[in-house]
This record gives structure tokens, C-alpha cells and sequence, in this order.
């Protein structure tokens, strides 16, 4: 399964309650052994509309997990759908740099395994 995300695009995933939000920070590797790189942010909403907005409004949203490297299959896991892209910021990618000076722990479990959610 090849995944048809870019870095910068901004996902909408449903929770139990609502939906949340999470953003590409980058993949590298091959198609089907890629590994992603994402951002999870902090807030659920109720409904895709009100997630949306959040990120519409231009503020700095508050993050959960600053950074996770996915296997291709964990991240496919996670049904997600595409709101936009924006550029990644610099400050986005300090995490990553961390997990790279860290020895690149993969994790092999989707975002809603990973937020404690079944």
C-alpha cells in the first residue's frame, strides 16, 4: 500500500468522540517500506469543520506527540483524510532531529494505539 501523502499536509483523523488532528512532518525510504514522520496535535473537535477552523485561524496549535517515525503499515492504520498543506516550520522538525540523535525508534502501532484509543 502506497500512501499518497506529502510533507506539510495536514490530516483529520475520528477519534472515539470526534476527530483530531495531525500533520506530516516528512516519510523517507521506499513506497510500501516508507517510514512517516508525523506531528499529533493536542485538541479533539466535534465535527471535521471545527478542526478546520483551528487550523484556519492561524494560531500555534498546542501538540501531543511533537514527533513519532511510523512504519508505512502503522501509519496506514490511522484512516486519515487530507484538510491542506502548509510548509513545515523549522520549529516542527526539532523533534525529529531529536528522534534522529536518539538512535530512529520506528513504532509499528497506529496514532489512535498510540493515544491509548482502540
Amino acid at each position: 500500500m502506497s500512501l499518497e501523502f506529502a510533507a506539510g499536509d495536514d490530516l483529520v483523523f475520528q477519534v472515539e468522540s470526534g476527530f483530531g488532528l495531525m500533520r506530516v512532518l516528512g516519510a523517507e525510504g521506499e513506497a510500501g517500506d516508507r517510514v512517516w514522520h508525523v506531528l499529533v496535535y493536542e485538541d479533539f473537535y466535534p465535527d471535521v469543520e471545527a478542526a478546520e477552523a483551528a487550523l484556519a485561524a492561524g494560531r500555534e496549535l498546542p501538540a501531543r506527540i511533537p514527533h513519532v517515525a511510523l512504519t508505512e503499515h502503522a501509519f496506514g492504520k490511522t484512516p486519515a483524510a487530507r484538510l491542506g498543506n502548509r510548509p513545515v516550520a523549522e520549529h516542527e522538525l526539532a523533534a525529529r532531529l531529536g528522534w534522529e540523535q536518539s538512535g530512529r525508534p520506528v513504532h509499528d502501532r497506529s496514532v489512535l494505539l498510540m493515544l491509548g484509543m482502540r
